[in-house]
């Protein structure tokens, strides 16, 4: 078995990526604080071809390059929108007729193993704050919530960890 040259996993350029079809799911940032996670979850978004990126609130926005040391360029090939507040784009978004999901724990939230999804519509999901998780205001305006289970001690995961878990999650269901 040999590793593979970069050369040799058929990646796609920023100008062909731009072309590609991308899976119908935007990602919404709600104030996160780390750059460094803002920076993986483009790099993650990057991977899993999503649609568009949102930054809300405190959320910090390209181009920084404490931000490209994660996104390793991602932030040149994933579109991305700064809007202020988290609920007006939740808001839009449902006019236009995307399902918006926080990723949170809350009551009746949808585990994300039994999460399905339609391939004729579009998707959002809200990834919240390291601490204080997504706002409840946003949580309520939401059009259901998506639990990634846990088994341990811990009560969360870091939120670039979570955006991989459902991002594959989701890309999967979509594409498979």
């Amino acid at each position: 078995m040999r590793k593979l040259k970069n050369s040799e996993l058929g990646r796609l350029d920023v100008e062909n990526f731009k072309k590609a079809e991308k899976i119908p799911l935007i990602i919404i940032l709600d104030n996160i604080r780390s750059l460094n996670n803002v920076g993986s979850v483009f790099r993650t978004s990057d991977a899993f071809l999503v649609e568009k990126i949102y930054l809300c609130g405190i959320t910090a926005t390209p181009p920084n390059k404490e931000i490209h040391k994660t996104a390793l360029g991602a932030t040149e090939s994933v579109e991305w929108e700064y809007v202020e507040e988290t609920i007006d784009v939740v808001n839009k978004l449902k006019e236009e007729n995307v399902e918006v999901y926080a990723i949170e724990q809350v009551e009746d939230s949808i585990m994300l193993q039994d999460f399905s999804v339609d391939k004729n519509k579009k998707y959002a999901i809200v990834m919240g704050n390291e601490v204080k998780g997504v706002q409840q205001e946003v949580v309520s305006a939401c059009t259901n919530s998506i639990e990634i289970p846990q088994f341990g001690t811990k009560h969360s995961l870091n939120i670039s960890v979570s955006t991989g878990v459902v991002l594959w999650d989701i890309f999967s269901k979509m594409r498979y």
